[in-house]
Formats: C-alpha cells, structure tokens, sequence
C-alpha cells in the first residue's frame, strides 16, 4: 500500500505539477529550506542537468562567517545563484518553491535572485 504523504509532499507535489504546465521548456530555479541552511539551484529538467547552484555551505559563504539560518543569508544565496545561473547562459526560469510557504527566506532568496538579473 502507498504510504500516505503529508502536508508538505502534496504542497511540494501540486507546486511541481503546476510547474510543468507553464515552464515551457525553460529551467526551474529550486530551493530547499532547513532551520540552519539554505540551498538553491537552477535545474534543466530537459537535460537533467543542474545549471548553477549555491547554499549556505559553500566554503565563500562559511569564509564570512555569517549564520546561513536567516533573511541575510537567503539573499546572498539568492544573488550568488542568479549570477552563477546568467554565467551558465541562463536569464530566464521558473521558481519552484517546492513545499515551502513564499515567505520569509523564501521570498528574500527570490527577490535578490530578481534583483541580480533572473526574470521569473
């Protein structure tokens, strides 16, 4: 028997799916939240292959010795993909959310992605 999914699968799974219906092709900046860090990535689900990515892990960011669990950081990480994702060619994506409420980090990560010259 299928185990039930929990709030948070179906939210990610009806995001995604709705994705897919307006993507037109193009690639899908994902992120993924946890309490002490951040991570994003700009994916080609064409090729299957990641374009650019970033997260409060990366050695640059834990250089500055900043908390990867706050809006500070959300936006540096934001910045950091949206330049990466324009080096690799790419200038225009889909966010996908996946399970989380755009709010908070979420929206900041969007936002400095926005700023830094991602359209979506």
């Amino acid at each position: 028997m299928k185990a039930r999914l929990n709030n948070f699968e179906r939210r990610r799974q009806r995001n995604r799916t709705a994705l897919r219906k307006v993507a037109n092709g193009r690639p899908r900046l994902s992120i993924h939240r946890s309490a002490a860090h951040i991570y994003a990535q700009v994916i080609d689900d064409t090729t299957g292959h990641t374009v650019a990515a970033a997260s409060t892990l990366d050695a640059t960011f834990k250089k500055a010795g900043k908390s990867g669990g706050n809006i500070e950081a959300a936006a540096t990480i934001g910045k950091a993909v949206a330049e990466a994702a324009i080096k690799g060619g790419v200038k225009q994506v889909v966010f996908d959310r996946g399970g989380f409420i755009y709010h908070g980090r979420v929206k900041a990560l969007a936002d400095a992605a926005r700023e830094a010259g991602l359209e979506f």
